[in-house]
């Protein structure tokens, strides 16, 4: 042998065993870790975007998406539904009497 005397082969020393094993199980802890964080950012943007939408009175449900009036009252929307018909109803009458009284001075003259 060029190089001295040859040495008696020995086995690999268990650090240098271990060692892929260990590189290889930070890597996935690494991995691990990454999706977690990512896991929990979108859980939390998830959260806040609900949160949001339900303070405009929008809430997701497991036949889509349900809208609410904001603000507004049975009791109110009848009154303002009611005020309306009302005043068509005056409105209307009001313009029958105006004929009518047209009519009336038409046939007096």
């Amino acid at each position: 042998m060029a190089w001295g005397s040859s040495k008696a082969s020995s086995s690999p020393s268990t650090v240098s065993q271990l060692l892929p094993l260990l590189i290889t199980l930070a890597i996935v802890a690494a991995f691990a870790w990454l999706g977690y964080q990512i896991y929990l950012s979108v859980t939390k943007i998830s959260q806040q975007a609900s949160q949001r939408m339900a303070s405009k009175n929008v809430a997701f449900t497991k036949d889509g998406l349900r809208v609410g009036v904001k603000d507004m009252k049975n009791e109110n929307y009848v009154d303002a539904t009611q005020s309306y018909v009302v005043k068509a109803w005056n409105l209307a009458g009001q313009e029958k009497k105006e004929e009518a009284e047209r009519k009336k001075g038409k046939k007096t003259r």
